[in-house]
């Protein structure tokens, strides 16, 4: 669905969303439908300690903190908090669920059937985003259970597409792999930027300078890849003359134990954890 679309969808909603939690992820989430048309009047937020954007959203309608039971049965039921605190808060969500609510979940490692249990014959996505939500730019892997009907599916995907690209997928159990590519990846990025920056420093660069250069070179080259219709591969081609500086860089990284076989290694231990942590 484009943004156009989201927006439309999203300012034409008059029923209520409810929205669990108001960490980074929560928080990305609200301001994304609110800044695509949402009347934040038909936002209910709980959150113990709520930031001062979001007290600012209050003042103009969104409803923080009330009595559930003056809230009845949602659309929608958002579920944004921490997996570690899962257990004592979502059996309490029961009287914010009619037949007809979809609960999304964007809690780590907390799987269908935990959300199930707690919350039985319901409707539930369960999704995993990744941080740069934070900018609008992130994508997020959801997958349904049997009780999401395709207006529900919809609804949860114009929410979530607030933040970023959509993808679904029929297997939960490929999360645990999604987990490892995109909702780590980030930090695999950032990773790369900072060694970067040192290699620079070791070839003679002030380590400020190679600083500069790096961060700007992963955030140019990121946003060149996704403007691009080429492919990462057809990218990495077109910067590389045969017998270059570039080649000769390539020819290490690209060596039988180099970066391919070290990503290899690391999103497998990253999938391997994932599974520990989902039971």
């Amino acid at each position: 669905m484009s943004t156009s679309q989201n927006a439309s969808s999203l300012s034409q909603f008059t029923e209520t969303i409810v929205l669990v939690g108001l960490g980074k992820m929560g928080s990305a989430l609200l301001e994304g439908w609110v800044d695509l048309g949402l009347d934040p009047r038909r936002v209910v937020v709980f959150e113990p300690q709520p930031s001062a954007r979001i007290i600012h959203l209050v003042t103009r309608g969104v409803r923080l903190n009330p009595d559930h039971a003056n809230v009845g049965p949602a659309a929608v039921v958002v579920v944004a908090v921490k997996p570690q605190v899962a257990p004592d808060v979502v059996p309490g969500l029961k009287s914010l669920v009619g037949s007809g609510t979809v609960v999304v979940s964007i809690m780590a490692g907390r799987t269908l059937h935990f959300l199930e249990t707690a919350l039985p014959d319901t409707a539930i996505v369960r999704s995993m985003p990744n941080t740069p939500a934070a900018i609008g730019r992130g994508i997020t892997v959801a997958v349904p259970n049997a009780r999401v009907n395709p207006s529900q599916r919809e609804l949860a995907e114009d929410l979530l597409a607030a933040t970023g690209a959509v993808e679904w997928v029929d297997d939960e159990g490929l999360l645990d792999a999604v987990t490892a590519v995109s909702g780590s990846g980030p930090a695999y990025v950032f990773l790369l930027a900072e060694s970067l920056a040192r290699a620079g420093a070791a070839a003679g660069l002030p380590p400020d300078l190679s600083e500069r250069l790096a961060r700007a070179t992963v955030a140019g080259s990121g946003e060149l890849m996704q403007r691009s219709p080429l492919d990462a591969a057809a990218l990495r081609e077109n910067v590389t003359s045969p017998g270059g500086t570039t080649a000769a860089a390539l020819a290490v990284l690209m060596a039988p134990h180099g970066l391919d076989a070290l990503l290899e290694k690391a999103v497998a231990a990253a999938t391997k954890r994932s599974q520990e942590l989902a039971g």
